[in-house]
């Protein structure tokens, strides 16, 4: 007999009963939908303020550290069962002790971040309880397979939650990742294999060349110096040689002059590596000295005092013989010499010819040169031109001390 007319005759042989049961079923259904509303409504809650407010890999991190947590729990039930022998509501209620905590433990390292800014205790019990679930799990496999299967479902598990704290420390310290010391970039700029910087091939290239004639000379030089054997200073010039040949064919070091400068700055700070111990460089919290007041000029030698007298224009050398110096040592002298200069000038002094030559130990010649073209440069310009409208004074290159009382330079 059809479902429908058993129906109908179970209706008109007990209609109280059949009433009462259609009077049931309305009611469950109005509860049902009652029930499915509610739960659609906390569905949308739920969704509108904890997932729609993440990003989508957060999201992501959780439903895939859930999977993985359900697999090393699958591990678990095995274990109980099969090794402790648990069997009924007992291996339901204990099978998964150890996945309850290692939930427990990050909702809980993640309340330590939010309010301590750091995991604490609870972030190494993470680690640790999912290393024991995973030995655990893995000694029930039944191949080898299996067990690294069980093995790596549960370190998944707890990496994918170390991200997921990483993001949130970001979020809430504001602050970045560790920088690694041992990377692939650190370890091939090690080697030699990589570039730190961003300089071309041939700008490196050019670099090691000009470093192998500076480091070629100056083993020369320190061979000469030592009084070493006729061979060695041969072999030692013949690698010089070399070295300079292949910088001028490979650099363009002969037309250069960026690169000529940047040889002779290598070979003076290799030359010059003992005067090292004799800087003394200022400390960062020393005072400053531009506010002291400045110190008068030492007194000249007598055969110097006497160019002073005279206009800088109609001055006779006591010494017209040039200097002898190798390019070294005249780029070495220029730089003092520019450091001097620019070291009066921010003092509101301008050097004299006779100034430079004794502090740096040039000629006259030389010095005056020097001087000729940087007091053409605006400031030193400025400060002449205040000289002369504050005290008459023409510039001559030896014009009189200004004592410190009447320096009143205006700016």
């Amino acid at each position: 007999m059809p479902l429908f007319e058993q129906a109908a005759t179970f209706a008109s042989e007990h209609p109280v009963s059949a009433a009462l049961i259609c009077l049931l079923a309305l009611i469950a259904l109005a509860l049902a939908f009652l029930a499915l509303r509610v739960a659609l409504r906390a569905s949308a809650r739920f969704y509108l303020q904890v997932i729609a407010p993440r990003p989508i890999e957060d999201i992501l991190t959780v439903v895939a550290a859930s999977i993985a947590t359900g697999v090393s729990a699958q591990g678990m039930w095995r274990f109980s069962g099969d090794v402790l022998g648990l069997d009924g509501p007992l291996r339901l209620l204990l099978f998964a002790f150890i996945e309850v905590a290692i939930v427990t433990s990050a909702v809980r390292a993640r309340r330590n971040m939010r309010e301590n800014f750091s995991a604490g205790i609870d972030g190494i019990a993470v680690w640790a309880l999912t290393c024991l679930t995973a030995v655990l799990s893995s000694m029930d496999a039944r191949s080898l397979a299996e067990a690294i299967f069980r093995l790596a479902a549960p370190l998944v598990a707890a990496w994918l939650w170390e991200r997921g704290m990483a993001i949130e420390r970001h979020r809430i310290r504001g602050t970045g990742r560790i920088n690694w010391r041992f990377t692939p970039e650190r370890v091939l700029v090690r080697m030699g294999i990589a570039e730190v910087s961003d300089r071309t091939a041939s700008e490196v290239d050019a670099h090691r060349r000009l470093t192998r004639v500076a480091l070629a000379a100056k083993k020369a030089r320190s061979l000469r110096e030592q009084g070493a054997s006729e061979r060695k200073l041969r072999v030692a010039m013949a690698r010089l040689d070399r070295a300079m040949d292949q910088a001028v064919e490979h650099t363009g070091l002969a037309v250069d002059p960026a690169r000529q400068e940047a040889l002779l700055q290598q070979i003076a700070a290799l030359y010059n590596t003992a005067k090292l111990i004799d800087a003394d460089p200022r400390v960062p919290w020393a005072a400053e000295t531009d506010h002291q007041p400045v110190p008068a000029r030492p007194a000249l030698p007598p055969a110097l005092a006497r160019l002073v007298e005279d206009e800088d224009e109609d001055i006779q050398l006591l010494d017209t013989t040039p200097q002898v110096m190798d390019t070294a040592q005249r780029a070495a002298l220029m730089r003092a010499a520019r450091e001097y200069w620019d070291r009066q000038i921010a003092k509101r002094i301008v050097p004299r010819t006779v100034d430079i030559a004794q502090e740096i130990g040039l000629s006259l010649a030389t010095a005056r040169e020097y001087r000729a073209l940087w007091k053409l440069e605006p400031q030193a310009h400025a400060l002449i031109e205040a000289l002369y409208q504050e005290h008459g004074i023409v510039d001559t290159g030896a014009f009189p001390i200004i004592a410190d009382g009447d320096r009143i330079l205006t700016g």
